[in-house]
């Protein structure tokens, strides 16, 4: 009687759920407890025998839930349940919570690209600077990164020398190359035509053959002077004359 009364305070516990206790229908089937009150068994045996298939449920659908989370996040480490013998509701809730969760970042984080994706960057990557294995492709990032910062630093030193905008393209900065380029070749020639007296290319090809002609026989003679009168500076030659006379 003291068991019936132990089982039947279990199953009329607030916390019991309401399939396990039924009011009898037949006097046979009932047992009568200290007070005198009915309570109804008879159902027991089959309700306990659904919960031990359930049960034995529970480690097939842990089973299942642990594939479907090494699928969607493998990252995550195994949960500390995974070798006990019972599986509890709480353990199955846990691996569905972080799969839920990973679905819901995931979601937030539409914009993260995807594996085909970065395979393909990477594809193309090595396609447009001629890479042939993966392994080449951190080192000539690098090598496009320096490349690129020493040309960034030369457009933004012509820009500041040419008195350009920062926004001008190069193409902008290339034809100001040019015109100052010009400029200067043309600068050059007046400047040699003004040495020269003469306007004239014929005239300028005559002097500088008559240059040619003279300044090998002048060059001699200096030299022979600086010899005879024993001195090494050109300036020197006058004043030694002078006193010689």
């Amino acid at each position: 009687l003291k068991v019936l009364s132990h089982i039947d305070s279990i199953l009329r516990s607030p916390r019991a759920p309401p399939l396990i206790y039924r009011r009898s229908k037949g006097p046979v089937q009932n047992y009568i407890k200290e007070n005198g009150q009915e309570c109804g068994f008879e159902h027991l045996p089959l309700t306990i025998e659904m919960w031990a298939d359930q049960l034995m449920a529970l480690k097939d659908l842990h089973r299942s839930l642990r594939k479907l989370s090494l699928e969607l996040v493998p990252w995550h480490t195994a949960d500390p349940q995974d070798n006990r013998e019972s599986i509890r509701v709480e353990d199955l809730q846990f691996i569905v919570d972080a799969i839920l969760e990973e679905i819901e970042n995931k979601d937030k984080n539409s914009q993260t690209p995807s594996l085909p994706t970065l395979f393909a960057i990477v594809s193309h990557f090595q396609k447009l600077f001629d890479v042939n294995s993966l392994n080449g492709v951190y080192p000539r990032m690098n090598e496009v990164y320096t490349k690129l910062g020493e040309m960034t630093n030369a457009m933004r030193n012509l820009h500041e020398l040419l008195e350009l905008d920062s926004s001008a393209p190069p193409t902008v900065v290339v034809d100001t190359v040019g015109k100052l380029c010009d400029i200067i070749n043309e600068n050059v020639t007046e400047q040699v035509q003004q040495l020269l007296g003469t306007q004239d290319i014929h005239s300028i090809i005559s002097k500088l053959e008559e240059h040619e002609c003279f300044l090998p026989p002048f060059q001699a003679l200096i030299q022979d002077l600086l010899y005879l009168l024993e001195i090494s500076n050109v300036d020197d030659i006058l004043p030694t004359v002078r006193n010689l006379k």
